[in-house]
């Protein structure tokens, strides 16, 4: 389950990211933002299952 989570945070922040690039190259400032936001999902799914890790030590 731990690394089905972690692999679905590694795909929200490079959906994130392709998102913002896009929209910055076309000038679409909602999808860049839309972008930034799905990185910052990414980066805090990713951060709560390192904490995780953690504390199973």
């Amino acid at each position: 389950m731990a690394g089905e989570q972690k692999s679905k945070a590694k795909m929200e922040q490079a959906k994130g990211k392709a998102k913002e690039t896009v929209g910055r190259a076309v000038g679409n400032e909602r999808m860049e933002a839309e972008g930034r936001a799905e990185q910052a999902t990414g980066d805090a799914r990713q951060s709560k299952e390192k904490a995780k890790d953690v504390f199973k030590r």
